[in-house]
């Protein structure tokens, strides 16, 4: 089996969470039931923005001495079979050869000691069943976090909103908000973020948001398209500068995981840089930091976005797949840090059917393999 020296994987686990509220009694019962069962499946499924990533979050750092500090964090998204295990086999340096790297995945965890893996943004249930039950035996206790999960051999646990059932609310400077919008966590966060920072008092977010419908019922598109958060990402929208609407419009576009000042200066034309672009963003909660300096949005905000401001996505695309290859292949380093940037490109260059920018990805992942060993 190859090893690779590489920065810890631990490390890419998302920081405790800031401003976890009310979830204390579903901590301890989650903890619980892992440590009694682990290696277990445990899946996290709620509304979006209901707070399952912050839970899956708090959860592994309560965790981390269980598992020896081997907690890891995977954004799967709708990921196939091949991709995930892919994105495994270069996170923990196993064989990427084919038909050969569920086995080696399993020989390392069976080595290694007990784990605990996250695979957050969960959509595949097909593709999710084939890795769960590939992986089936080893030490990994396996959390997953989804809008929905029709997986047999799971344990499903439901995230609401906090606090709902006491009837008390999770944020007490918007606690007049709680109700009209429908006491969802993510968008509470940003209208208690958007009060905070004096952007405008809650009887007039109360007014503008009953205005423009929140109260209305309505078909939605999907579990994404939720009403309660894209009136205030349009609130906050009509109040930045061209430069975080762009900022938001790459992130919004991007389909890897979390992407860092540099990339968001260059793919966004940002002509001050990213970071008088991002504060407006930060100071309302519409971009999240799920590791130092690196900037992501939630799938919700992403929608809101991709609503207000389309963009070309072959256009970007072409922009990303040439962005990041030419930055591992310059920096080989950085892939453990870009490696879902290169999933999407090789994503890309297959939607496209540009052959020869397939053959550039795969012969860059095996120089880097070749060094590895």
């Amino acid at each position: 089996m190859t090893t690779r020296k590489r920065k810890s994987s631990s490390s890419f686990f998302p920081p405790p969470p800031q401003g976890l509220r009310g979830r204390d009694e579903e901590l301890r019962t989650l903890a619980s039931f892992v440590r009694d069962a682990a290696p277990a499946r445990l899946a996290l499924v709620g509304s979006g923005g209901s707070g399952k990533s912050m839970l899956a979050a708090a959860l592994g750092h309560h965790l981390a001495p269980l598992f020896g500090e081997r907690i890891h964090w995977f954004r799967v998204g709708a990921w196939d079979f091949t991709t995930l295990t892919e994105m495994m086999a270069l996170r923990f340096g196993t064989t990427r050869a084919r038909g050969a790297i569920v086995g080696g995945l399993r020989r390392f965890f069976d080595a290694g000691g007990p784990r605990l893996i996250v695979l957050d943004n969960h959509e595949d249930d097909r593709a999710m069943a084939r890795l769960l039950d590939a992986l089936s035996g080893t030490q990994v206790t396996f959390v997953i976090t989804a809008r929905r999960c029709l997986l047999a051999g799971v344990m499903v646990f439901p995230v609401t909103a906090p606090r709902v059932t006491e009837g008390r609310p999770a944020f007490p400077r918007v606690a007049r908000l709680t109700r009209k919008l429908r006491w969802n966590p993510l968008a509470l966060d940003i209208a208690d973020s958007i009060v905070a920072s004096r952007g405008t008092t809650v009887e007039k977010l109360s007014a503008y948001l009953t205005e423009n419908g929140v109260e209305r019922v309505r078909a939605i598109e999907h579990e994404d398209d939720l009403p309660e958060v894209a009136l205030l990402v349009r609130w906050a929208w009509a109040r930045m500068g061209a430069e975080s609407r762009r900022t938001l419009g790459v992130l919004a576009q991007s389909e890897g995981d979390h992407m860092d000042g540099a990339a968001l200066a260059k793919l966004g034309r940002l002509r001050a840089g990213a970071a008088a672009a991002l504060r407006p963003l930060l100071r309302f909660h519409l971009v999240q930091e799920p590791l130092p300096h690196r900037f992501a949005l939630h799938a919700v905000v992403r929608h809101a976005v991709r609503k207000i401001a389309p963009i070309d996505a072959v256009a970007y695309g072409r922009r990303a797949f040439g962005y990041y290859l030419a930055l591992v292949e310059a920096e080989p380093s950085r892939l453990a840090t870009e490696e879902t940037h290169l999933f999407a490109a090789m994503d890309f260059a297959q939607r496209v059917g540009e052959l020869s920018a397939i053959l550039r990805i795969d012969a860059l992942f095996r120089e880097i393999e070749t060094a590895a060993e």
